[in-house]
């Protein structure tokens, strides 16, 4: 009876599992894929497989099915893109800003922040926090590059022995991480001098851990992860309440100053426009959003520590990342090193210890062309996602509701039909002059594109052009240690990390 039943059990679920997917299936019978099993899927494919296979498997299923195929991650539709022209369809809608269910499993960490909240709420959150990148305030913020700039020169000044290979990774983290705080909290957390600081500690940590749900597609759905690794659960939890009392005390303490300053009357009580951001003082994310408001109604703490957690969370592991694989590729092409070292003498001079400004970023010309190709060839985020609300047509291929629709950044970056030679770094393509890697905008997006692009792409060239500078100013990167070996993570990261070696620059 008891193997009956069990029978009569898997059957049902079979037949469930048909009826749920029929019209999905019926409406994707055009798009190619590979094949899927009753119940899981597609999701064998992704057991036993290493963050490095998945970089792999990615292109390899791009080789196999073309430029846009469907999967199926238990009950729930996929669909990978990496063409460019069906991917400006749904970049450049105001309408399908749905992230998909990939970010699920941050909002425990985030709440609904800019980078999570999806309709009006994402639309308000973006005007509110749109003058934090003023120039006016970008201006005040290279100073600060510019000083934990100067923290990791001291910090690396040991691996300068002209023969040993390093990771540089952790160090641009820690730099990062000093950055993101400083400037969106307004407060310092020394993680270059102090890296066992509580708070640097947390985010460290529950950046590993949400790295490691993500390559286990059960383990990005909560209820899964509870059960299946409650040890690991308990840390998440105990980790985001301790970075979020940090948060939400320091967001107390400046909005009682802020409360204090405006009824003594020294500070205006509301961010009123482009041209007068009633800025007295150095300002940061946290200060604008506490003179932010949204119908006529300020934010509140809660509202706040979404975005200075979202801010923390993107802020600082991208930026590592666009930062350090540049670094390395600098190292590998000589030629390419020499020419920006000399852009950066001739706008700076040989003054080692002179800050950089504004004026003199915006100025290294060539060595953003070098960033840009850093960031083609290893874009700190490799995929983004949607999830479509309704059925959703693409140049002439109908997607139902409830798919998720991944676009493969990485993939169209490295497409030899929009990029000649994509595998080789080749800075120059980037020059205003160069036309012919021009044929489609929506070929070039590290950084997204339309309404949802990263709001803060041009703090993190400034932050990228003011420490790479600083590096080339003061050392020669060598070609040392083994090439990185890009995996799969919530950003992009290499399984050796990144090695290179350090010699004192000889003017």
């Amino acid at each position: 009876m008891f193997f009956e039943l069990v029978v009569l059990l898997i059957t049902i679920l079979f037949v469930y599992d048909y009826l749920s997917k029929k019209r999905v299936n019926d409406v994707l019978s055009y798009m190619p894929g590979p094949k899927s099993l009753p119940l899981v899927g597609n999701i064998l494919s992704y057991v036993g497989r290493t963050p490095e296979d998945i970089f792999n498997l990615i292109a390899s299923n791009r080789q196999k099915y073309g430029p846009m195929y469907r999967v199926w991650i238990f009950n729930r539709p996929a669909v990978f893109c990496a063409d460019p022209k069906d991917v400006e369809v749904i970049l450049n809608s105001s309408k399908h800003i749905t992230k998909n269910s990939l970010y699920d499993m941050l909002v425990g960490w985030l709440g609904y922040g800019l980078l999570i909240s999806t309709g009006q709420k994402w639309h308000s959150r973006r005007k509110a926090i749109t003058p934090t990148f003023h120039f006016k305030i970008l201006e005040q913020f290279v100073e600060v590059f510019d000083e934990q700039g100067k923290e990791l020169i001291e910090a690396i000044k040991d691996k300068a022995d002209g023969k040993t290979a390093f990771n540089i990774y952790p160090f641009i983290c820690r730099m990062a991480l000093d950055i993101i705080a400083e400037t969106s909290m307004g407060t310092k957390v020394n993680a270059q001098k102090n890296p066992n600081f509580g708070y640097v500690r947390a985010v460290t940590d529950i950046t590993a851990l949400f790295s490691k749900r993500l390559l286990k597609a059960w383990y990005r759905l909560d209820l899964p992860f509870r059960l299946l690794e409650p040890s690991l659960y308990k840390k998440q939890m105990e980790t985001i309440q301790k970075m979020h009392d940090f948060t939400e005390n320091v967001i107390r303490t400046r909005r009682e100053a802020l409360e204090k300053e405006i009824s003594e009357g020294k500070l205006k009580n509301q961010v009123e426009s482009n041209e007068d951001l009633g800025i007295s003082k150095k300002m940061a994310l946290l200060d604008v959003l506490l003179q932010s408001t949204i119908d006529g109604k300020p934010l509140s703490n809660e509202d706040i520590r979404e975005e200075v957690d979202t801010f923390m969370f993107e802020g600082h592991d991208t930026t590592t990342s666009a930062i350090s694989f540049t670094l390395f590729l600098v190292s590998r092409h000589p030629e390419v090193q020499r020419k920006a070292f000399e852009e950066i003498h001739d706008v700076i001079g040989d003054d080692t210890s002179k800050s950089i400004t504004l004026h003199d970023l915006n100025n290294l010309r060539y060595l953003e062309c070098v960033i840009k190709e850093g960031l083609r060839l290893y874009p700190p985020v490799p995929l983004i996602g949607r999830r479509f609300q309704e059925d959703v047509e693409i140049n002439g291929k109908m997607i139902p509701g409830g798919t998720d629709f991944t676009i493969g950044i990485y993939v169209i970056l490295r497409d030899g039909e929009y990029f000649t030679k994509p595998n080789e770094f080749i800075p120059e393509r980037h020059l205003t002059e160069n036309t012919a890697e021009k044929s489609n905008p929506y070929a070039y997006i590290p950084f997204s594109a339309g309404p949802r692009n990263c709001i803060g792409q041009k703090f993190a060239i400034l932050e990228m052009k003011s420490t790479i500078s600083k590096i080339l100013r003061n050392y020669e990167l060598l070609a040392l240690g083994e090439d990185v070996r890009p995996m799969m993570n919530l950003v992009t990261r290499s399984v050796n990390g990144v090695q290179v070696g350090l010699k004192q620059r000889i003017y």
